[in-house]
C-alpha cells in the first residue's frame, strides 16, 4: 500500500456524528485506517444537529483541538462551529457546522450555483434545503481550516459523501480551486427512486435518461445536484460495480475509482468472550420473543433475522416475510423464530413485553408480534402484510416472527443494548435485496461469524462471488441470483438455503461460522483503503494540473 501525500484530508457526510445508515458505518469503521495513516490531518465535518438536553454519544468536544483557527477563524455571521473527536475508533477531529444561518443567503448561493454549475434547485422539496444548507456551511469551513493552516498547498484533499454534501463540493471548486475534491455516490439519488417507485432498474437500464426520470419521478433537485457534484469533482468513486452501472447511465459519468466498503473487527467480541457474548444474546432473544408470541421458546431455537433501513421493497424486506411463510410450512428440525430489525415510526416499548423481561410465568397478549408499538399499524408495510400472512394473532408452532420496529441503540426500552450485542446471537441472517449498492448488513453478519443470504444485486454478493466464492461452506455466504423477474424462485432458493441450515448439525454449522469470519479478515479496510489512496491521487493529480 503506497501511501498519498497530503497535507490535510477533509471527509465531510452528513453521518459524520449522526448514525442513520450505511455511510455512517463506511465513515466511523475507516476512521481508524485514515487516521494511522495521516493522523490529525484527517478532518471530518458533520451537522450541528445536537443540544445541550439531547448531546450527540458520538462526539467528545474538545477545548484545545483546531483552537488557534477558532480564535481567528473568519466566519460568516451566524455560522458556529464546534471542534472536538469522533468517539470511534481511532477518536479523529471532528468539526461540527451549526448551519442555521445559511437559509438567510440560500436563495442568491442557489442562483450562484444556477450560473455556474447548472444546479437546478427550483423545484426543490422536503430534505434538499436543510442538506444545502449544512454543505455550504461545510464549504465555507473546510475552505477557511484551508486558508489558516494550509494556505497555498497543492496537497489538499476534500472528500464529499452523497448528493447530501454536493453543494459543498461546489462551492469548494468554485471559491477554492486548489483543493482537490472527491466526490462519492454510495447510492445514485435517481436510481433508488426508480426502485422505490416500484419500477424495474435492471432489466431496463440501458434504456433510462437520469434527467428524464428525474422529471417523472420529482427529483429534479437533488439529482441535478448529484450529477453536478459529480462531473465538477477532481476524482468521482461508487462503492461497486452494481452501482458503476448506474452512475455511467443515470448521471453519465463514469467512476474513476471504485471505493468498496471495507469494515473493522474491532466491533466483535475477543475469542476469550465471544461465546459468553453469544450465549448472553440468544438468552435475551428467546427471552423477548417468548414473550411477545406467548409461548416458551428453548434454548436449541434456530434464530434468523434481517435488519437495516425500511426500505420495504428495496431492502428485500417483502421477500423475507415470503421466505418465513414458505418456511412455516416446511418441514423443520429446530423451531425458528425470525426477527424483523428494521427502525419505523415507533411510538413505545410494549409494557406487557417489558414487564415480563426476565420472567418465567408467559401471558399471552393481545398482539403476538411486536415488541414496540407502531404510530401507523395500518400503513407500516411490515405490520401489514405481518397481519395478513396472520402472525398478529398465531405466531407459534414451528416458526415464530417478531417486529422489531426501533432502532436498537441501547436504549429501546425493551432490549435495551445495541444491534451488535443481539447479532452475535443469531444463527443466520438474509437480506435478500433489490437495490443494495453495497450492503453492510451482511458483512456485518460474517464478522461475527453469522451465515448469511444476499443477492447478486448487492455490492457486497457480488463481491463475493468474484472475490472469495459463493456459498456457506466457501465464504460463510449463500448468494442469490435476483433479477427484475424472479421473485418467487429467489424465494424458494433463500428457504431451501435457511433449511438447509437449519437441518445442519453442529460440525457442519461450525465450518460455515470459521468460513464466514475467513470472509470478513478479507473485507477489512487495511486491504480496501487502496481504492480510496488511489481516487485521492487521481483528484491530486487533477488539481495539480489545474496550476
Amino acid at each position: 500500500m503506497k501511501s498519498v501525500k497530503i497535507d490535510l484530508l477533509f471527509e465531510t457526510s452528513w453521518e459524520v456524528c449522526n448514525k442513520v445508515g450505511g455511510i455512517y458505518t463506511v465513515l466511523s469503521t475507516k476512521a481508524k485506517t485514515l487516521q494511522s495513516i495521516y493522523k490529525d490531518k484527517v478532518i471530518f465535518i458533520g451537522p450541528e444537529l445536537w443540544s445541550a438536553q439531547n448531546e450527540s454519544p458520538y462526539f467528545i468536544e474538545s477545548k484545545t483541538a483546531l483552537k488557534d483557527w477558532r480564535k481567528q477563524a473568519l466566519l460568516p455571521e451566524g455560522l458556529k462551529v464546534r471542534v472536538g473527536r469522533w468517539n470511534i475508533p481511532g477518536k479523529p477531529l471532528v468539526v461540527l457546522v451549526d448551519f442555521k444561518s445559511m437559509y438567510a443567503v440560500k436563495d442568491s448561493f442557489y442562483g450562484e450555483m444556477w450560473e455556474k454549475f447548472h444546479v437546478d434547485s427550483l423545484h426543490a422539496y422536503g430534505d434538499y434545503d436543510e442538506a444545502c444548507a449544512f454543505s455550504h456551511a461545510a464549504g465555507i469551513v473546510i475552505r477557511s481550516l484551508y486558508d489558516f493552516y494550509t494556505p497555498g498547498s497543492h496537497d489538499v484533499v476534500a472528500h464529499f459523501d452523497e448528493w447530501t454534501t454536493g453543494m459543498g463540493l461546489l462551492y469548494i471548486k468554485s471559491h477554492c480551486p486548489r483543493i482537490a475534491t472527491v466526490f462519492t455516490t454510495h447510492a445514485t439519488s435517481i436510481g433508488r427512486s426508480i426502485c422505490g417507485n416500484g419500477k424495474p432498474l435492471y432489466d431496463y437500464l440501458a434504456g433510462y435518461n437520469g434527467d428524464q426520470m428525474a422529471q417523472e419521478l420529482n427529483m429534479q433537485s437533488k439529482h441535478s445536484l448529484e450529477k453536478a457534484a459529480a462531473h465538477a469533482a477532481d476524482a468521482f468513486t461508487t462503492v461497486s460495480e452494481v452501482t458503476s452501472r448506474e452512475c455511467v447511465q443515470l448521471i453519465e459519468r463514469k467512476p474513476d475509482e471504485i471505493t468498496i466498503n471495507g469494515f473493522e473487527l474491532n466491533f466483535v467480541p475477543a475469542k476469550n468472550r465471544f461465546n459468553a457474548a453469544r450465549r448472553k444474546a440468544r438468552k435475551l432473544l428467546l427471552d423477548v420473543a417468548s414473550h411477545v408470541v406467548g409461548d416458551r421458546l428453548d434454548d436449541d431455537c434456530f434464530i434468523i433475522a434481517t435488519s437495516g433501513r425500511c426500505e420495504y421493497r428495496n431492502k428485500g424486506i417483502d421477500l423475507f416475510l415470503d421466505v418465513t411463510d414458505r418456511l412455516r410450512k416446511a418441514s423443520l428440525n429446530r423451531k425458528t423464530v425470525a426477527f424483523v430489525m428494521v427502525p419505523a415510526w415507533m411510538k413505545e416499548a410494549r409494557e406487557e413485553v417489558r414487564s415480563q423481561i426476565g420472567a418465567d410465568e408467559i401471558i399471552k397478549t393481545e398482539n403476538r408480534c411486536l415488541t414496540h408499538t407502531v404510530n401507523n399499524p395500518f400503513e407500516d408495510p411490515i405490520a401489514c402484510r405481518m397481519r395478513q400472512l396472520g402472525y398478529e394473532w398465531n405466531n407459534t408452532g414451528r416458526l415464530s416472527v417478531i417486529y422489531v420496529p426501533c432502532y436498537l441503540d441501547g436504549k429501546d426500552g425493551i432490549f435495551n443494548c445495541s444491534y451488535y450485542d443481539l447479532l452475535i446471537g443469531m444463527d443466520a441472517t438474509v437480506f435478500p435485496s433489490y437495490y443494495e449498492p453495497w450492503g453492510y448488513t451482511p458483512l456485518e453478519s460474517v464478522a461475527f461469524g453469522v451465515p448469511t443470504v444476499t443477492t447478486s444485486l448487492s455490492g457486497f454478493g457480488q463481491w463475493v462471488e468474484s472475490s472469495v466464492g459463493e456459498g456457506f461452506d466457501k465464504s460463510g455466504v449463500a448468494v442469490v441470483n435476483r433479477t427484475d423477474s424472479n421473485y418467487d424462485q429467489v424465494a424458494d432458493e433463500i428457504t431451501s438455503a435457511l433449511i438447509n441450515l437449519n437441518r445442519a448439525d453442529e460440525t457442519e454449522l461450525a465450518k460455515y461460522s470459521a468460513a464466514a469470519k475467513a470472509t470478513a479478515e478479507k473485507a477489512q479496510w487495511l486491504h480496501f483503503i487502496e481504492f480510496y489512496l488511489d481516487a485521492y491521487r487521481t483528484a491530486l493529480e487533477k488539481a495539480h494540473s489545474r496550476e
